[in-house]
């Protein structure tokens, strides 16, 4: 009975529609903003290895139903899962997620994801990874996790250090608010597309009997348009935002802010600094940490090492910012989580080197992730 209500759940939270060669996936949790919760994992996991050995899908796209297409993981309900029990509940739907994004940035055909509303957290980690993303008017990007106490994860560490200069670095820190010129002028997004002309574009893309990229992108090309930046977007302030994010440690990236805000005011600044100083400081620190070991390693690698942080971020040893995070953003909503150790400097290097250390636990492993061949298609897109 148990296993026939989650076929249920994963077939009413991800809805599927074939149409010719092409595959139409639809996040449907439209009350929890398509939040991703396991069942939607675990189906989309197995459509998506499905779809690669069928030789008649040659094309697959993924939206979300309602105003976002997926504000994040469902990390309210692992917080409870390890609460009640085993802190490797958390790190199954982590690594299962994981396992997911990873499959998404090797995949061998064309992903297609419609970001027509909020793209966070873990709903970045299922569309920033595919070969194609389409913004629109109403996007909305973030990587909230530092004020969750947890880090930019999904890969994150992949993607962020990949933006122009140090703008990943910003983002995640930070957990800035992009919208849907800025997600094209960075390369989060690799087209923009007015949402009243997305019904045309899909119906478009359903008559495609193809996976060749270049094909694909000259469809969505004819839908595309190059929007303007609103004049108080921050990536009009690249210098100032390679000039501060690009210093060694956070201490040393507020020091810069700060210096800048005296001759700068700007909302973006002050925003930017606020929010450094209301993130967990062991995110913070973890984060920054995480971001540049990305810019070194490949994408596998990058989904192995987050897997380990996050399961020392479970296991709560050093911190339990990750939960008191959820407590106060999630749960009881009060906004005022107490993070402990409440400041920068009293986190040192070994502190933090734990987290990105193997899980001191005899029944741990690494993440196994799946044998894979195709080097990842993620592109940056330049105004």
């Amino acid at each position: 009975m148990a296993s026939l209500t989650s076929k249920l759940a994963q077939e009413e939270q991800v809805l599927v529609e074939e149409n010719s060669f092409v595959r139409i996936l639809t996040l449907n949790r439209t009350k929890q903003l398509n939040a991703l919760s396991f069942p939607m994992i675990s189906r989309l996991l197995d459509l998506f290895q499905r779809y690669e050995n069928d030789s008649n899908v040659k094309l697959v796209i993924v939206k979300g139903k309602g105003r976002a297409f997926c504000a994040g993981g469902d990390v309210a309900a692992v917080v409870r899962d390890v609460k009640d029990g085993d802190w490797r509940l958390g790190a199954k739907f982590f690594g299962l997620e994981f396992t997911l994004n990873y499959l998404m940035a090797t995949y061998t055909k064309p992903q297609v994801s419609i970001l027509d509303g909020i793209v966070m957290g873990g709903g970045a980690g299922a569309s920033i990874h595919g070969r194609f993303r389409i913004a629109t008017e109403k996007s909305l990007f973030a990587m909230p996790e530092t004020a969750l106490g947890l880090f930019p994860d999904v890969g994150a560490s992949y993607f962020l250090s990949r933006l122009p200069g140090f703008f990943g670095e910003y983002a995640g820190l930070t957990g800035a608010r992009l919208d849907g010129a800025e997600m094209l002028a960075c390369g989060l997004a690799t087209h923009f597309v007015h949402s009243s002309r997305l019904p045309l574009l899909e119906e478009a893309l359903y008559k495609v009997d193809s996976s060749d990229p270049a094909i694909i992108s000259t469809i969505i090309d004819k839908f595309s348009q190059r929007p303007s930046l609103k004049d108080h977007s921050s990536y009009h302030w690249m210098d100032v935002i390679d000039k501060c994010f690009s210093r060694k440690t956070v201490e040393e990236i507020l020091s810069a802010l700060e210096r800048e805000r005296i001759n700068i005011q700007d909302a973006w600044l002050s925003e930017a600094i606020q929010s450094l100083k209301k993130a967990s400081p062991t995110s913070l620190k973890i984060s920054l940490r995480s971001i540049r070991e990305g810019r070194l390693q490949g994408v596998g690698q990058c989904f192995v090492r987050e897997f380990r942080m996050v399961c020392n971020v479970l296991k709560g040893e050093v911190s339990k910012d990750f939960f008191e995070g959820c407590r106060a953003i999630l749960l009881d909503k009060d906004k005022n989580p107490k993070w402990e150790p409440s400041k920068l400097n009293l986190i040192n290097d070994s502190m933090v080197d734990r987290y990105f250390s193997k899980v001191n636990d005899k029944e741990w492993e690494d993440l196994k992730l799946p044998a894979r061949s195709n080097l990842p298609a993620f592109a940056i897109a330049k105004l």
